[in-house]
């Protein structure tokens, strides 16, 4: 099952850019792009805190699985 990242419907639905994203959680954007990008190998649980926190989302709003 494929792990999916929705980063860009979450940013799409608090009207926030990638740039606002990464200034707020202190992540390069090279970094949030290539999790939005889903070419990130892993996500930390206090990164996925940051940026749940500056979305007001929870995990699950950004992180989905999607079956075979």
């Amino acid at each position: 099952m494929p792990i999916v990242i929705n980063l860009d419907v979450m940013l799409a639905k608090r009207k926030m850019s990638l740039t606002e994203l990464a200034e707020k959680v202190d992540l390069t954007i090279v970094n949030l792009s290539k999790l939005k990008t889903g070419k990130a190998k892993g996500v930390r649980f206090d990164t996925l805190k940051a940026i749940c926190n500056a979305l007001d989302c929870k995990p699950g709003d950004i992180i989905d699985i999607e079956p075979d």
